[in-house]
């Protein structure tokens, strides 16, 4: 059983609470993590179902109500997770705290604009958990170390993105000149727009050049596209090559929740929470 840190939430219930919510080692936590799965998937199934004229024609009714029904229970266990850390906000910012949050707020807008439940499907997301639940840690470990790379390449990335985009503009204007409104290009942002679908390869064919000039400055694009997508592809592999050296522990913090944590820490990367692990379990657990 885990020993509580000088950190952790205080109180042997708030404690209890923490250990069922957040981890899946006692059969209590996994019973727990495994009924939230069940109900995650039901709860997405009766939305996908609403959504069917001749289903919703003749169980629309049951379907609402189930609807709420979960609803209801995901914000009681949204609550009890916030109860269960010593840091609240810490975990309502963070991911699996913002998907728990859009989980909900679909059910509460359809009140002011219908239809809007519809988004409930967003819980899906949720089911991410099943990795900690089966045992299947280091695919988590390994989706931490992709995030982890594609954070470290974000400056780059933006870059990357506002040099294409200047490309478009740049390109957008000439072929608003060059094609004209007889042709299709009646304005720059509709230019702009041919510009990114023919960067991209993805070429619509809804809007295109009838001049020598408009196609020969569409094939240098095109191949300029061609050149330009490996770009990124690049830039994230460098980074997940040198994230990829870094061993990650997914054992959720007692403060906010967060997980991902390298194996020799000490302290939350997040909140800063002592983890109070120890050298002879790489989990944190004591005997």
């Amino acid at each position: 059983m885990n020993r509580p840190s000088e950190q952790s939430p205080v109180g042997g219930l708030r404690a209890r609470l923490h250990t069922i919510i957040f981890e899946a080692d006692t059969p209590a936590g996994k019973a727990f993590d495994v009924a939230l799965l069940w109900a995650i998937v039901f709860s997405v199934v009766a939305v996908m179902l609403e959504s069917v004229t001749q289903v919703r024609a003749r169980h629309g009714a049951l379907l609402h109500t189930a609807e709420w029904v979960f609803t209801g229970l995901f914000a009681v266990e949204y609550v009890l997770r916030l109860a269960a850390v010593r840091r609240p906000l810490d975990y309502a910012r963070s991911f699996f705290g913002i998907v728990d949050l859009m989980a909900l707020l679909p059910s509460f807008l359809s009140v002011v604009f219908p239809g809007s439940q519809t988004l409930l499907v967003v819980r899906v997301l949720r089911l991410l958990r099943v990795f900690r639940i089966l045992k299947l840690g280091h695919l988590l470990g390994q989706a931490e170390v992709l995030l982890t790379a594609l954070r470290a390449s974000r400056p780059k990335i933006i870059v990357f993105l506002g040099t294409v985009l200047s490309i478009d503009v740049i390109m957008g204007a000439v072929m608003y000149m060059v094609e004209g409104e007889a042709n299709g290009f009646d304005s720059i942002p509709r230019s702009m727009y041919w510009a990114i679908v023919t960067m991209t390869t993805v070429g619509f064919g809804d809007i295109t050049p009838k001049t020598v000039t408009g196609q020969f400055l569409a094939s240098i694009l095109m191949v300029m596209g061609y050149g330009i997508i490996a770009v990124p592809t690049g830039i994230v592999s460098v980074e997940l090559a040198a994230a990829t050296r870094q061993q990650l522990d997914t054992q959720a913090c007692p403060g906010c929740g967060a997980q991902g944590h390298d194996l020799d820490a000490r302290f939350c990367k997040r909140c800063g929470t002592a983890l109070d692990w120890t050298p002879s379990s790489p989990h944190g657990e004591t005997g």
